[in-house]
């Protein structure tokens, strides 16, 4: 890999290119700022320069800060590893300079590149070039005088909106909202740059000071009201987080005290947001992310993957058509099995919705769509599965059917084919032990809704081939998916490490805890929906089916309650037929069914867990305990026996298949945030209380013990071995 560096030619027409070479993204590693400062100081003091030019090797300006440097900060406690750029770099030596510089801009220009940027006196890009400032997806803020320079160029509520949202904007809309002066052909951007470079420093183009600018902020009321505005969506869309809050103050702060007292305070506040939980989530979520694509013994022995063009579906409800959905998207051909005209055409007519959908969202153009019908077809037999690449089984979870299927889908598909399960708790073993051929039976497990959540989990089993792995993981990236590859058990690894989640809930209930505010505080610690309200989506019939499996796997830690059938019994299916919990009516928000009630207090009666028979008295914190901590148990026992690579993964897959809050960075990240010891000791108490359910792993009983991280790797178990 190419070493990161700065590099200076100066031309005969007295213009200094200064380039940064860090490939593939030019990220902005420490040397480069060291770079950087040295050769624009050396162009300062030649006499030979008369302007400078800023770019980036390769096509492409920049895509930021080098994140590795946040991890090792994280891992010392220590900012001073971080560079002092805002002030020494880019407000003294480069926009303070004497010589006028020109960033010529191409691909990325994101976060610290764009910063770099704003401190050059112009700005020309090539087509299509992004641009944007995306730290606070980091916990973090503009750190290098984006807060300050960003709304003095393109007016305060844009500049907020691209900070807020983290979305980048491309170099043609930065030319009409003045963040670009010129737009031009790839080509002839260096030569364009330096003459704009030319022209500032012979005075036929204006020497613009972004940070000294003020026509574009508005009066001091309008940018209150601005603000004002931002901080209430904020406060609804950004819960929990810090940076986003801060982030306003620091612009503010240069709005109401001058641009250079903004900057100060933003190099402050970046500072102690680096440190901050969130950004330590975050930052970890991202690593965590790139990691997945490392599996020990299958993508590293130099194999490739296998191309997939075609992939027949079995089954097309909802599952199903999502799963197809994903497909078409990404140019694979589908076909869509079915067990009569009338389930077939519902499927293909799901599909086509699903497609419309994103269409009418503006997420997808209408030739694009247009292609994607194309790439969809019904069968109702076999007879088109002798040229598929991969099945995937989407029924209903039935073992004696899904083996059937197994067992006819071996006999049609080619013997490269891969025979792939969606199924989201059965053993695959059990699935695949009639057939022959086991080293092509995997899990292929979405999330749903299948073509929208981004997570999947792909499972093997002990038979399953590393080609037929990697295939999956290729396919998975294709159709824009994280894929994350766990061993076999019942559940696999999200499913079994939330299992206890629902049951935590209806435990609480029982105990007489109102379950809108069980619901209400698990939305407040930063999931999108509570327990009971995803019992109502999910539907009673799949929370049954799953409670079942569980129940036969895990005899030792389930707790039965009869809410369920109770709700069945007087009529409730949740939201597919409006009434739950809550109570559903088309166009309008869920609400709390105050009818539910004397449901719950019949569940309490027969339960009999009340102590002295009265509800238990708790805080809402202990709510979000009681509700999470026996999940942080169950990731425990999956960390054990190893089904998952690494903990990480199992964050990433909690993060992007059950909508953990990244900001908190994974169920097991999470769990060591809030330390090993408060965890064991909680469990332990409840499990004196009210038994086994709550008994604490001996996995988290030892790391409690030795103050060692939940997350630190497990010692190599039989049990592991045989996992993965």
């Amino acid at each position: 890999m190419a070493k990161a560096k700065v590099t200076m030619e100066v031309g005969n027409d007295g213009v200094a290119v200064i380039t940064f070479v860090n490939p593939p993204v030019n990220a902005l590693a420490i040397q480069i700022f060291a770079g950087l400062k040295e050769k624009w100081n050396e162009a300062a003091m030649r006499n030979d320069v008369k302007a400078i030019v800023l770019t980036g090797y390769g096509g492409r300006f920049s895509g930021g800060f080098d994140i590795n440097v946040f991890e090792k900060v994280h891992k010392t406690d220590d900012v001073s590893l971080l560079p002092d750029v805002s002030v020494d770099l880019v407000t003294n030596i480069m926009e303070d300079g004497k010589k006028p510089a020109v960033a010529a801009v191409e691909g990325l220009c994101l976060g610290g590149g764009l910063e770099l940027a704003l401190g050059c006196h112009a700005r020309i890009a090539a087509p299509r070039t992004q641009l944007g400032l995306p730290e606070l997806s980091l916990g973090v803020l503009p750190g290098s005088g984006g807060t300050q320079r960003l709304p003095r160029l393109i007016g305060l509520s844009k500049a907020i909106d691209m900070m807020m949202t983290s979305k980048p904007i491309m170099s043609e809309e930065g030319e009409k909202l003045g963040l670009i002066d010129a737009v031009v052909p790839s080509k002839e951007l260096l030569k364009v740059a330096r003459q704009w470079a030319l022209d500032i420093a012979e005075r036929r183009k204006p020497w613009m000071r972004s940070l000294h600018r003020t026509d574009k902020i508005g009066s001091l009321s309008e940018a209150h009201e601005v603000l004002k505005l931002a901080r209430k969506q904020v406060k609804q869309t950004a819960r929990n987080m810090p940076q986003h809050l801060a982030c306003l103050d620091v612009i503010e702060e240069g709005i109401v005290h001058g641009g250079y007292n903004g900057v100060l305070k933003e190099a402050k506040v970046f500072e102690d947001l680096v440190l901050s939980d969130t950004s330590r989530g975050l930052v970890h979520v991202f690593f965590a992310q790139r990691a997945t694509s490392k599996v020990p013994n299958v993508t590293d022995i130099g194999l490739k993957p296998r191309p997939v063009k075609k992939v027949a579906i079995i089954g097309g409800g909802l599952m199903g058509s999502g799963i197809a959905t994903s497909l078409v998207l990404s140019n694979i051909f589908v076909i869509i099995k079915e067990i009569n005209p009338e389930y077939l055409q519902k499927g293909i007519k799901t599909v086509e919705a699903n497609i419309r959908g994103l269409v009418a969202r503006k997420k997808l153009q209408q030739d694009k769509a247009n292609k994607a019908f194309s790439m969809v077809k019904g069968v109702l037999d076999y007879s088109e599965f002798k040229d598929v690449d991969m099945v995937i089984e989407a029924v209903i979870e039935n073992v004696p059917l899904k083996q059937q299927i197994f067992i006819d889908i071996e006999k049609v598909c080619p013997p490269h084919c891969i025979l792939a399960s969606n199924t989201s708790t059965i053993d695959l073993n059990v699935i695949g032990q009639k057939m022959s051929s086991q080293d092509r039976v995997i899990g292929a497990h979405f999330f749903s809704p299948a073509h929208v959540m981004p997570l999947l989990e792909i499972i093997r089993t002990t038979k399953t081939s590393a080609q037929a792995i990697l295939n999956l993981m290729a396919v998975g990236k294709t159709i824009k998916k994280v894929p994350v590859v766990v061993g076999n058990c019942t559940g696999f690894a999200v499913n079994r490490t939330f299992f206890p989640y629902a049951q935590s809930a209806q435990f609480l209930a029982n105990l007489g805890v109102d379950v809108f505010r069980i619901d209400a505080q698990i939305i407040s610690f930063g999931l999108p929906i509570g327990p009971f309200q995803l019992q109502d989506l999910a539907g009673y019939g799949v929370a049954t089916a799953t409670q079942k499996e569980y129940s036969s796997a895990f005899p030792d830690r389930i707790f039965k309650s009869p809410l369920l059938d109770l709700l069945i019994k007087s009529g409730r299916n949740g939201k597919n037929n409006g009434k739950g919990y809550y109570i559903y009516k088309k166009g309008e928000k869920a609400r709390p069914d105050p009818s539910v009630l004397p449901i719950i207090e019949e569940s309490r009666r027969l339960t009999n867990i009340m102590p002295g028979g009265k509800p238990i008295s708790i805080t809402d914190q202990e709510i979000v305990e009681m509700i999470l901590f026996p999940v942080v148990n169950e990731a425990c026992r999956v960390l054990d026996e190893g089904i998952v690579v690494r903990a990480s993964d199992l964050d990433v897959a909690s993060v992007l298949g059950m909508s953990f809050p990244s900001y908190r960075g994974g169920i097991v990240f999470w769990g060591d945030t809030v330390g090993a010891g408060h965890i064991y000791k909680s469990l332990r108490k409840w499990s004196e209380l009210y038994g086994n359910f709550f008994k604490p792993s001996k996995f988290l009983e030892e790391r409690a013990a030795k103050g060692i991280p939940l997350s630190a790797p497990a010692a190599t178990s039989s049990a592991s071995r045989s996992r993965m």
